[in-house]
């Protein structure tokens, strides 16, 4: 029997919610935020909206369907996926301005944490795929140059189809998903496919938008990957293909050059890419 590969909006709105309430403690992390930060961001997002209500003359029906919309979000368990697709790029570049090292761009709504260790070569395939062979190599170093022993590669993408594991139906658990440890030279090895442009679920309340607007909701094909080493800090970033139809459109506005890979296609028709990784080290 074959299990046909799905994912909808309220699906995997719904995973990507629970992920995120298992795995992130946000309120934590801010318990000690000063109360007049607080009331500067609260007053100055809320000026944002009462002006563009005053100056495009919003009516009280647009008003009531935006009541409608942001109750359907929640409803839909896609708060995550709306957030992490059009605010936090921008959170992210704020974040890591500071960085002398590799750049990086969003998480999304996608990872899982607790992948399987690959050892410093291996691959992230657990089951066959369709998909162009691509081995990734790569060294992890800090600012300085020295190779960063016990460095982690933690990746995940989508398979051939687009869909991600553990967010749609018929893949394996762990598939297309490795964290990959490296050894004293910081070097690293790692067999994969060539990931594919994908749509972000766009059944749901997020895609209503989408169409409202008369955008897309396409994302260009990339790996995503969280680095780290000890006493360095945690990079965050998602790999590009050059050619890609929405490299330069994409509705998740995560794209820079730095990111940009450059694949060597081989005799046997795979893929190489290199592709080091700097990190800055904590303060």
């Amino acid at each position: 029997m074959t299990t046909v590969e799905s994912a909808t909006a309220s699906a995997s709105g719904a995973a990507a919610t629970d992920r995120f309430q298992a795995d992130k403690s946000p309120f934590a992390a801010v318990k000690d935020v000063p109360k007049d930060r607080v009331d500067t961001l609260a007053h100055e997002v809320l000026s944002a909206v009462h002006a563009t209500i005053r100056k495009h003359q919003v009516t009280y029906d647009e008003y009531n369907a935006l009541k409608a919309w942001l109750i359907q979000v929640g409803a839909d368990g896609e708060w995550p996926l709306f957030l992490d697709v059009f605010v936090e790029h921008a959170v992210e570049e704020v974040a890591t301005a500071h960085r002398k090292g590799n750049k990086g761009t969003i998480e999304g709504p996608y990872y899982v944490p607790g992948a399987p260790e690959r050892g410093a070569e291996g691959s992230t395939l657990e089951r066959e795929e369709s998909g162009t062979p691509l081995v990734w190599e790569g060294v992890i170093r800090s600012t300085d140059g020295t190779p960063l022993a016990g460095g982690k590669v933690d990746v995940w993408q989508d398979d051939n189809a687009g869909f991600y594991s553990q967010f749609s139906e018929g893949q394996p658990e762990w598939n297309l998903r490795g964290v990959f440890t490296v050894g004293d030279d910081g070097k690293f090895r790692i067999h994969t496919i060539k990931p594919q442009p994908y749509q972000i679920p766009h059944d749901g309340a997020t895609g209503a938008l989408i169409e409202a607007a008369g955008w897309h909701a396409w994302r260009p094909a990339h790996i995503h990957v969280k680095v780290s080493a000890p006493g360095h800090e945690l990079l965050t970033a998602q790999l590009y293909f050059p050619g890609d139809d929405h490299n330069n459109d994409d509705i998740a506005q995560a794209v820079k050059p730095e990111l940009m890979l450059d694949p060597q296609e081989q005799p046997d028709g795979s893929i190489l890419v290199q592709y080091d990784v700097t990190l800055d080290p904590t303060s």
